[in-house]
This record gives C-alpha cells, sequence and structure tokens, in this order.
C-alpha cells in the first residue's frame, strides 16, 4: 500500500466519524449528545489524522518540507483542542457552542488534509512517472 493509499483509507475513516459529528451536533429535542459520544468520536478522527501525519512524514515527505512535523503537530494541538471544548459544552449541555465548536474541529481536519496534500506534492500521472525497470 502506498503512502497516498494510506492516506486516503485514513481519510475515508475520518468522513465517517465526521459525519457522525455532525448528526451529534444538529440532534434536537432532549437527543443532545453525551460527552462520551462526542469524546471518543473526536479521539477517533484525531487518531487518523495522527496516522496520516505519521504515514506522510514517515514517507519522507517532511525533508522537502523541514517545516512539516512542527506545523502538523501544532495544527494536531489544536484539533485536540477543539475537541476538548466540544465535550466541555456537551457536558454543559451547550449546544449552540458544541455546534460552533465542532464547525471549527471540522475546518481543522480540513486543514490538516490540506496541508499534508501540499507536503506530499502533486500525484504524478502513471504516463509520466519515471520508469524504474531501468
Amino acid at each position: 500500500m502506498t503512502t497516498d493509499d494510506q492516506i486516503h483509507a485514513h481519510q475515508l475513516r475520518c468522513q465517517s466519524y465526521m459525519l457522525k459529528l455532525r448528526m451529534l451536533s444538529s440532534a434536537e429535542g432532549g437527543l443532545a449528545p453525551t460527552a462520551a459520544e462526542i469524546g471518543c468520536t473526536t479521539a477517533a478522527v484525531i487518531a487518523e489524522a495522527g496516522a496520516a501525519t505519521r504515514a506522510v512524514l514517515a514517507a519522507g515527505h517532511g525533508r522537502r518540507h523541514p517545516g512539516a512535523s512542527p506545523f502538523l503537530q501544532v495544527r494536531l494541538n489544536r484539533l485536540t483542542a477543539a475537541a476538548d471544548e466540544a465535550i466541555a459544552a456537551a457536558q454543559a449541555g451547550d449546544a449552540a457552542t458544541l455546534r460552533r465548536v465542532l464547525c471549527r474541529f471540522e475546518a481543522l481536519i480540513s486543514a490538516i488534509w490540506t496541508v499534508q496534500a501540499a507536503v506530499r506534492g502533486p500525484a504524478v500521472p502513471a504516463k509520466l512517472a519515471p520508469r524504474r525497470d531501468k
């Protein structure tokens, strides 16, 4: 499995967790999400983003961009802080704050995927890829 395949697999799993978060944040009429639900789901997103980041850096893409590792770590830290805020909002039963924080959480995960894609660089079409059989 290539690094791009690994990243794609992490993103797909992350999408299902993000969908669950959207559904939890829009629950109405006494169906407020619990802090445990929010915590488990945000933890899963953070784990997928962290695994994808490690895959990008392990493949050596960080060597072309020496600041990539600390920059991605700061992004993961911000994602974790947003998750903590979401859990606190769920514990307090504050639906408006929960929706706002989860919107920011979604923007942060999107930013992480964007940075990872930039660090990996453009995909080389198969026709243009150098031949390795020589």
